[in-house]
């Protein structure tokens, strides 16, 4: 049975109801109905936190799923759920190849700007002021791009690059 007919939580239901309403009226093709359907039961797995089902469910629908735009976010998710079990490394993968479909995703630059700062603040840990700077110029550059798409967004970020001087 998948998983949205045995969620219990209401936000859930109703979100797979509708869903399940526009899969029905919207015009598509049933491999992209599929992969909308693995995308809906890998966020619900998301949320509760069964990241392992998540992810297979992202990866099958990249598997099925065609549309870069749709794309852009089960790699957004797939990259949250790295970020969530400390793989960095994966999650800056996954991130850059959401907004190689979709360069508009500033959650997903905001995020790189989040892991570039954790790294900076480690390398600053291990004694490395140089390493911490160029990482810390790194999430700059992530969180101005973040930003710009969306100005009112990211306040703490942008007071960050103030008192840094960072913000051009």
């Amino acid at each position: 049975m998948p998983r949205s007919r045995i969620n219990g939580n209401f936000i859930d239901k109703t979100f797979s109801i509708v869903a399940n309403i526009l899969l029905r009226i919207i015009p598509t093709t049933s491999g992209e109905k599929e992969a909308f359907t693995y995308y809906r039961d890998g966020m619900s797995a998301q949320s509760e936190g069964n990241y392992a089902e998540a992810l297979q469910n992202y990866y099958e629908a990249m598997r099925l799923e065609i549309d870069p735009y749709d794309r852009s976010y089960i790699l957004y998710n797939i990259g949250l759920i790295h970020t969530r079990n400390g793989e960095h490394t994966k999650a800056l993968e996954y991130y850059f190849r959401a907004l190689e479909r979709n360069p508009f995703l500033p959650q997903a630059f905001n995020n790189m700007a989040v892991i570039c700062h954790y790294r900076g603040e480690q390398a600053i840990r291990q004694g490395d002021s140089e390493i911490a700077e160029a990482w810390f110029n790194q999430a700059a550059e992530y969180w101005k791009q973040a930003i710009a798409l969306t100005p009112g967004n990211y306040i703490e970020a942008q007071n960050w690059l103030k008192i840094t001087r960072r913000f051009e």
